[in-house]
């Protein structure tokens, strides 16, 4: 018998008045993989992680988690969540805090793994009030993990991280999806996304307008950039398949829809000093999905 995906989100549409926040969207994700949900501000993301938390009621359309309703889902334990605005009560210390949510879940994570898991260690006699905002990060992810969810639900969980608290919350996501666990998380820094995601779903006025792998989506987006060093009065303009031209000092980035044929007219004018060839970001393509309005999803992964 086939088990049922982690989440399996039919036709949402999620409305707030008369704005419609998200329209018709689908989207399945079987277990076991590390999904990011991408977009602009106002795309529909918190919508949808919302709708599958339960906490809002949608216009039309159906959210199964591991087959069960959010509601149930969230009640059975089956889905930890860390939001973009999630709050720690005042005047408790972590270790109280985490002990009333764990005892909420019928199943729960081991104490001891838990505290390793999402690097709180030194921390449970600590005063909710007095931790640094990487410290809350790292509370919020044990309280999402309390229950041991199949399914993690991610909004913005970096945002108050620094460099180094970053890296080591991406590793402790790899270790979680390789343990089995479905990670699904909302993030505005795509550089995460591009190194951990095994999947992208781009969101745009509340529709699925690409949905693959990193390498599927920035190859939505043609051409490359050239960058080398160049004097001020080198004429690029006019070189073939060149449609942009932008220079940093002595550094010139040229982008061009035939990295060939411009290569070959540069080698042709004179030397490349510093040469460096690149195509699209994940960035880049999701700027050029957002604008360009995609209505139909691109490269659609099941």
């Amino acid at each position: 018998m086939t088990s049922p995906p982690a989440l399996d989100i039919t036709g949402l549409t999620v409305r707030y008045g008369d704005t419609l926040a998200v329209d018709g969207l689908d989207l399945t994700i079987p277990s076991g993989q590390t999904v990011a949900l991408l977009g602009a501000n106002g795309a529909g993301k918190s919508s949808v992680v919302n709708a599958v938390l339960g906490l809002l009621n949608p216009a039309a359309g159906s959210v199964g988690i591991l087959g069960r309703t959010p509601a149930d889902a969230v009640r059975a334990g089956c889905v930890g969540a860390m939001l973009q605005h999630g709050g720690l009560p005042s005047e408790a210390r972590v270790g109280e805090v985490l002990d009333l949510v764990r005892r909420s879940f019928p199943t729960r994570w081991p104490l001891d793994d838990l505290v390793v898991t999402a690097g709180i260690d030194g921390l449970l006699e600590r005063s909710v009030d007095a931790l640094s905002g990487g410290q809350r990060q790292r509370v919020l992810l044990a309280l999402a993990l309390a229950g041991a969810p199949p399914l993690l639900l991610l909004d913005e969980p970096t945002s108050a991280m620094d460099v180094e608290g970053r890296r080591a919350f991406w590793t402790t996501m790899r270790g979680l999806a390789d343990a089995g666990h479905t990670v699904v998380f909302a993030t505005h820094h795509l550089d995460e996304a591009d190194a951990v995601a095994d999947r992208v779903v781009v969101v745009a006025a509340g529709r699925v307008v690409a949905d693959g792998s990193t390498a599927q989506v920035k190859a939505r987006v043609t051409g490359r950039t050239i960058s080398f060093t160049a004097a001020p009065d080198r004429r690029l303009e006019s070189l073939p398949a060149v449609t942009g031209v932008a220079r940093h000092g002595g550094t010139v980035t040229v982008a061009t829809t035939d990295a060939d044929a411009t290569l070959r007219a540069l080698l042709a004018d004179g030397g490349l000093p510093d040469l460096e060839v690149r195509g699209a970001t994940l960035e880049d393509a999701v700027l050029s999905l957002i604008s360009t309005g995609h209505t139909h999803p691109i490269g659609a992964v099941r």
